[in-house]
């Protein structure tokens, strides 16, 4: 093999290597995105927790004003805590004895974003047979 030919054949090597680098980058995040997704849907599946969600979108609350009148005992209340909080939809500021919930300004960015892709699909989808059928009729 000449000279130029291996420099030629380095330089598709490289070009190659950081295609395939970007590809890894990218189905990772893919791959992230879906896990966050999983995690919040999961958080947000079960009525307590939607109930919890819902009393802090109104304002910061302690635990006992967030999760009072759910009829369920300390320790499922705090595993329902503990799961919306793993799932980054609310923060816990804790003050002296006092335990303070607010739900996180961008909590629900990420199924938020998510549906809207989807809806933004499906209206092309619609419009595409709209206007087939639209073509149709003529």
């Amino acid at each position: 093999m000449t000279q130029q030919a291996a420099a030629s054949a380095s330089v598709v090597n490289a070009a190659a290597t950081a295609a395939v680098l970007a590809l890894v980058v990218i189905i990772a995040a893919t791959v992230n995105q879906m896990a966050n997704l999983d995690q919040a849907f999961a958080a947000y599946a079960h009525p307590i927790r939607r109930g919890i969600i819902e009393r802090l979108a109104e304002r910061e609350m302690t635990v006992a004003e967030a999760t009072s009148d759910f009829g369920v005992s300390k320790p499922a209340i705090s595993r329902h805590l503990r799961v919306l909080e793993e799932a980054g939809a609310i923060v816990r500021v804790i003050d002296g004895r006092q335990h303070r919930l607010r739900l996180r300004e961008d909590a629900l960015d990420d199924p938020y974003h998510w549906l809207d892709d989807l809806r933004a699909m499906w209206e092309h989808k619609f419009d595409t047979v709209e206007e087939y059928l639209a073509e149709q009729r003529r």
